[in-house]
């Protein structure tokens, strides 16, 4: 299982800031359009990604047991 959280904008829209994947093994692209194709995520494209708090880059290899956080883009004053 690979534990994916969301955060703002993503967690809204999918109406959950947690979700697992049952999945032994997997790319960080491969996770953002699973997500996309299930919960209609379109800002998920402009998202950070971050494997076990660290940041990384697109195309990053995921394992069962590591935990990915999606964090879209912020913007405020």
């Amino acid at each position: 299982m690979i534990k994916i959280l969301l955060f703002a904008g993503l967690a809204e829209q999918a109406g959950t800031q947690a979700l697992e994947i049952d999945m032994e093994q997997a790319t960080t692209d491969e996770i953002k359009v699973s997500l996309k194709e299930q919960y209609g995520l379109e800002s998920i494209d402009t998202a950070m990604i971050a494997v076990n708090e660290s940041y990384v880059k697109e195309n990053t290899s995921v394992s069962s047991g590591d935990t990915v956080a999606i964090i879209p883009p912020v913007s405020g004053g």
